[in-house]
């Protein structure tokens, strides 16, 4: 056996497994309680992925797709921002932490006056 042949079962052996671990991490997301969960997914798949396109790129030895997963990484992580800002607007500040908006001063200042 030479050590191309070694370095092609190791390539596919590596691939094998990232896509057991996409498969598994997918189904999480689907059963994960809360969003937090589901987020955490994404961004776990999309690092899975990024692996499994450099591994492509050497088995393959294209150097594009170097290009591509570069392009995914970025894609993947604007994608989590995006979707954690958009949850985080929704649910909104932290308690105990965090600014209050005015609306929330006003809302304050009105409860105490009154009470």
């Amino acid at each position: 056996m030479s050590v191309d042949r070694a370095y092609q079962y190791l390539f596919l052996s590596a691939l094998i497994v990232l896509g057991i671990l996409i498969g598994i991490v997918l189904i999480r997301s689907i059963i994960g309680p809360r969003i937090t969960d589901r987020i955490l997914c994404i961004n776990m798949i999309g690092t899975l992925v990024i692996c499994s396109i450099a591994i492509l790129a050497i088995r393959q030895d294209e150097d594009y797709l170097m290009d591509i997963s570069l392009i995914y990484a970025m894609i993947s992580f604007l994608s989590v921002l995006i979707l954690a800002s958009v949850y985080i607007h929704k649910r909104g500040p932290a308690p105990g932490g965090g600014e209050e908006t005015e609306d929330e001063d006003k809302e304050n200042s009105e409860e105490d006056s009154h009470g």
